[in-house]
């Protein structure tokens, strides 16, 4: 598995990109959703459906479709990376996916973030004037 994954920063110190393992599809492209490890662990053992998820000590990585953030608000500390380029060290893939979808859905990732930090969900309101008869 130590080959799936372009490891942590390179020698320059930027950040590098978590790759989607061989073998699954990833039509959508992909970005990244983080979080310190100490809640990563609750919410692994929560989400009803997981894609594949990555981890180095401190962090765990959601992989999600590119756009992701659209309309979200994602809750500290919950960190999003578009393209899935992480500030991360030693990132290793630890869970994969029961089905061949790369993919966590974000939806429920995102409510069950918001659940375990706290943080009230927020989105942007679309025909909020129409709904209004404005």
């Amino acid at each position: 598995m130590a080959g799936l994954l372009s490891r942590g920063r390179d020698q320059a110190g930027e950040p590098l990109r978590l790759d989607v393992p061989p073998g699954l599809p990833a039509a959508l492209g992909h970005d990244a959703v983080g979080l310190p490890a100490r809640h990563g662990r609750r919410l692994l053992a929560r989400l009803p459906r997981t894609g594949c998820v990555y981890a180095d000590t401190d962090w765990m990585w959601w992989i999600v479709p590119a756009g992701s953030d659209q309309d979200l608000t994602w809750p500290l500390p919950a960190y999003y990376s578009r393209g899935a380029y992480v500030p991360a060290a030693d990132t290793r893939l630890i869970h994969w996916p029961e089905n061949s979808s790369p993919y966590t859905p974000p939806i429920p990732l995102y409510l069950m973030i918001c659940q375990i930090t706290g943080v009230a969900p927020a989105w942007a309101r679309y025909g909020a004037r129409s709904a209004q008869g404005v």
